[in-house]
């Protein structure tokens, strides 16, 4: 691999292109920064490559040793104005910076994508990410829609007005959402979404933005399930699936504990039915008597997700409608007090996860709410959104790496990863195979 791979560029039409003599930059927040040759990786297959409407990559320049803005390019005798170009990495892998992206004049907010610095090395396209999930469980290789459709058929047989059934084969055939296809699939984890609503207003809410936002990712679900409905979808899986997670708290839905009522219901029903197999939450953690609830009925696991562990970051993206951030750290301790294997589902951004304060901060609640498990996940938004939403947090900016390796160091117990764990890996750390 090059040492200093090129900048890559996209024309007008969206073709990409490396240039001859520019050097690949990328964005820690709002500050352009070299990448270093640790963080670069070439992009694995499943990896998506964007442009970036109305902006202009930034590069170095090494003749001027400086780094400046590239608007306008000469690429193969033609003259055309630029765009910033980004990676999109699949499950695994964590970004460590953004795109070296500069935007001349004020744009509508970009899609829900985790935006990626990218080059090319001579060879391939490199990214500025590192692993930090041994598990292949989103490889391209595991998907094929032809054996899928066979599948989906006959698990929708004589199920046909089960709702939850109805959404997971639109989900996996419209939004190519691996956790629904890993249901028809018989592996892995499998979804179960519930909740029609939310007591949050995430600023990058996957499944619901106000009229003069980006289009969400999905349409939120719409039906109220039941017990039934449930139990229907998850004992199947859960009793002939090997090391099968059933997890209630998925992208098209809301809250998840907003119907602890029919979550409780089910678990109880299915373990009266079977012991195997994981049942897990992923929720924002925000009602912990809820918490507790599900908890007593069966539940396995639950993972928590948080943008920061400081009050005002957390509370600028969340929104919160009807808790504080507060609520989250207890409901966080009632997970781990109630015998859950309890993660956190930190949502990563370079230049904000990393920083001094924020770093202090996520360390103290890991210490304070005795957390099993890390899962390092990528946040979906657009970089200037996000970096207008939330308070700049203090302190030097340490790297997303050594935002694992401080982790690791100090809680060498604890999981890092970006998967859920099925039960048989309760207190496995694979993360001891990855470097950090």
């Amino acid at each position: 691999m090059a040492v200093s791979p090129r900048l890559v560029v996209a024309d007008p039409d969206g073709q990409i292109l490396d240039h001859p003599s520019l050097q690949m930059a990328g964005r820690s927040g709002g500050e352009v920064v070299p990448v270093p040759s640790a963080d670069l990786l070439r992009i694995p297959e499943g990896s998506k490559l964007f442009t970036m409407p109305g902006s202009h990559p930034t590069a170095w320049d090494p003749k001027r040793n400086a780094y400046r803005p590239v608007p306008r390019v000469q690429i193969g005798g033609r003259r055309f104005a630029c765009n910033t170009v980004a990676a999109f990495l699949p499950p695994g892998y964590t970004r460590t910076l953004l795109p070296a992206a500069t935007y001349p004049a004020p744009q509508p907010p970009l899609p829900l994508w985790s935006y990626t610095a990218v080059g090319w090395d001579g060879e391939a396209f490199v990214a500025a990410a590192i692993r930090t999930d041994p598990m292949d469980h989103s490889a391209a290789e595991h998907y094929d829609d032809r054996n899928l459709l066979r599948r989906m058929k006959a698990r929708l047989k004589g199920h046909e007005d089960n709702p939850i059934l109805v959404q997971l084969a639109r989900c996996a055939t419209e939004y190519h959402c691996l956790a629904a296809k890993n249901l028809f699939l018989g592996r892995w984890e499998a979804p179960l979404p519930v909740a029609n609503s939310c007591n949050s207003a995430c600023v990058g809410c996957l499944s619901w933005q106000p009229s003069s936002a980006c289009a969400s990712s999905h349409e939120r679900i719409r039906y109220a399930p039941t017990a039934d409905h449930v139990v229907e979808v998850a004992l199947p899986f859960l009793a002939s699936v090997p090391e099968a997670i059933v997890s209630f708290g998925q992208g098209c839905e809301g809250e998840p504990l907003l119907l602890a009522d029919v979550i409780a219901e089910a678990v109880r029903r299915i373990r009266q039915a079977t012991d195997r197999g994981t049942i897990n939450c992923n929720t924002n953690g925000s009602l912990p008597r809820r918490v507790e609830q599900v908890a007593k009925a069966g539940l396995d696991s639950m993972r928590i997700s948080l943008n920061s562990a400081l009050g005002p970051a957390y509370t600028s993206y969340y929104l919160p409608r009807s808790y504080r951030w507060e609520d989250v750290r207890t409901g966080i301790r009632t997970a781990k007090e109630s015998g859950l294997y309890t993660t956190l589902n930190y949502l990563v951004f370079p230049g904000v996860t990393d920083r001094e304060e924020e770093l202090d901060a996520f360390l103290d609640l890991i210490r304070e709410t005795r957390a099993d498990m890390v899962q390092m996940r990528n946040l979906s938004i657009d970089p200037e959104l996000y970096l207008r939403t939330v308070p700049p947090s203090r302190g030097r900016c340490l790297g997303i790496r050594s935002v694992c390796r401080a982790i690791r160091r100090e809680f060498p117990e604890v999981e890092i990863g970006y998967f859920n764990r099925p039960k048989e890996l309760f207190g496995t750390r694979l993360c001891e195979t990855l470097i950090f």
